[in-house]
C-alpha cells in the first residue's frame, strides 16, 4: 500500500503535543502520548522530532505566540499619545481573563526551560519579541523592564491563584514609563536626579 502524503502531519503533531501538555502537564508528554493524541504512527513523531526536547521547542515556539500576537494587534503600540501603562494593564487583564488554559500552558512550557536547556533560547525569544514590540513606544532598557513586570504579574496571578489587579498593574507600569510625548525619563514615575553628595 503506498504511503499517504500528509504535508500537515508535522503541524498536527505539534498541536497534539500542546493538547497533551494542557491536559496532563509536561510529565505526560512523550512521543507515544503525542502520537496517540495526533492519531499518527509513533514513528511519525520521532521522524519529525528526533528528541522530546525538539518537540517541546516546537510546542513552546507556537505557544509563545499567544500574548505577543495580542500585544502586536493592539493599537496603543502605534499611538504615541495613548496611555501605554493603562493599555498594557488592560491587554494583560484581557489575556489572563480569557481562556486561562492557554496562558497556563504557555507558562508551563516556558518554565520547563529551567530543567531543559534546549528550551532556553525559545523562552528568550519570547522576552525579546515582546521587548521589541514595547521598544517602539519607549527605549530598550525600559522595554525589558516592562517585560519583566508583565511576566512577574502573570506568574503571581497563575501561581498564587489571586485575581488580576488591573489598577496595580497600571500603577507599576506608570512608574516605569515617561509621560506621553517624552522619551528622556523626565515624566511621572521616573527616578529623581542624583543629588550631590
Amino acid at each position: 500500500m503506498p504511503r499517504r502524503h500528509d504535508p500537515e502531519r508535522r503541524q498536527r503533531i505539534i498541536d497534539a503535543a500542546i493538547r497533551v501538555v494542557a491536559r496532563a502537564g509536561i510529565a505526560g508528554l512523550s512521543h507515544r502520548s503525542v502520537a496517540a493524541e495526533a492519531d499518527v504512527p509513533l514513528g511519525s513523531t520521532t521522524y519529525h522530532f528526533t528528541t522530546l526536547d525538539d518537540l517541546m521547542v516546537a510546542a513552546l515556539r507556537q505557544a509563545n505566540e499567544g500574548f505577543a500576537r495580542v500585544l502586536a494587534a493592539h493599537p496603543a503600540l502605534s499611538d504615541p499619545e495613548s496611555d501605554l501603562p493603562g493599555e498594557l494593564a488592560r491587554v494583560l487583564g484581557a489575556w489572563l481573563g480569557g481562556d486561562r488554559t492557554g496562558v497556563e500552558l504557555e507558562y508551563e512550557l516556558y518554565l520547563a526551560a529551567l530543567r531543559r536547556p534546549a528550551l532556553r533560547p525559545v523562552a528568550a525569544e519570547w522576552a525579546e519579541g515582546v521587548g521589541a514590540l514595547l521598544a517602539a513606544r519607549t527605549d530598550p532598557v525600559t522595554a525589558r523592564a516592562l517585560v519583566a513586570v508583565l511576566d512577574g504579574i502573570c506568574l503571581q496571578v497563575l501561581l498564587t491563584d489571586t485575581p488580576y489587579d488591573e489598577a496595580y498593574a497600571r500603577e507599576v507600569m506608570t512608574r516605569l514609563l515617561p509621560a506621553p510625548g517624552t522619551r528622556d525619563g523626565s515624566g511621572p514615575g521616573s527616578l529623581p536626579p542624583p543629588t550631590a553628595g
